[in-house]
């Protein structure tokens, strides 16, 4: 069984996330290292993807500026979303041949680890792209988009954990009028995130078939026998 290496990076500006997975997708090309999920949390930051459309920022980029958001264009697939403190974001640095089977395997291993937290999830993976990712009855919990580059990914998904919702009103969520949820919100009692992100390594490693081995950062950025 291979080896999935899974690192925790607490908090990480989005920018410099951008940076750290391309770097590490690089190395990964190279075989010098093995596939790779990232878990970590953002600054308040609204990512435009490849398909975002005029108007799902309405307010404009001065009146979010006010409210302490950043705007930040990513070559990940998807259109506008929001991340920030209390949201759990996964990256992940993988070699694959079917980019759709990445997807729909984020999908189940979200919906693994909420249903283990108490949370009844699903996919709509009949209704169209734009309604990637995971739902709690018509409302959305998890964001999916990511990015691939000679047969590697990028970019992944985000599990709204205790995060205020609040941004999400304040645009137009992936193209929808959806309203979005939370661990929180679905529960009615404030989750331990922690507990969450060791639920969705756990589960992201046994939905690719792998054995989980966590490591640190700086031995993901060292020579190829360092890891």
């Amino acid at each position: 069984m291979d080896d999935l290496l899974v690192c925790h990076l607490g908090h990480v500006e989005y920018r410099a996330a951008t940076e750290l997975q391309e770097s590490l997708r690089e190395r990964r090309r190279r075989d010098e290292i093995g596939d790779v999920l990232l878990l970590l949390e953002h600054a308040p930051v609204y990512t435009r993807g490849r398909r975002t459309q005029e108007g799902e920022l309405p307010m404009g980029a001065d009146w979010y500026a006010t409210q302490g958001i950043d705007i930040v264009d990513t070559p990940r697939g998807g259109r506008a979303t929001y991340h920030g403190p209390g949201q759990l974001v996964g990256y992940a640095i993988m070699r694959t041949v079917d980019v759709v089977e990445h997807v729909r395997a984020m999908e189940r291993a979200i919906t693994t680890a909420l249903a283990e937290h108490g949370i009844e999830a699903h996919a709509r993976v009949d209704d169209g792209p734009d309604f990637t990712g995971v739902w709690v009855g018509e409302r959305k919990i998890a964001s999916i988009g990511v990015h691939l580059s000679h047969g590697i990914t990028a970019h992944g998904f985000a599990v709204n954990v205790d995060n205020d919702l609040q941004p999400f009103e304040w645009i137009v969520p992936c193209g929808l009028q959806a309203q979005m949820t939370s661990i929180t919100r679905e529960l009615r009692t404030a989750p331990h995130l922690p507990c969450f992100r060791k639920r969705m390594a756990h589960a992201f490693t046994r939905e690719h078939g792998r054995r989980q081995r966590l490591v640190a950062l700086p031995r993901l950025l060292r020579a190829p026998a360092a890891v």
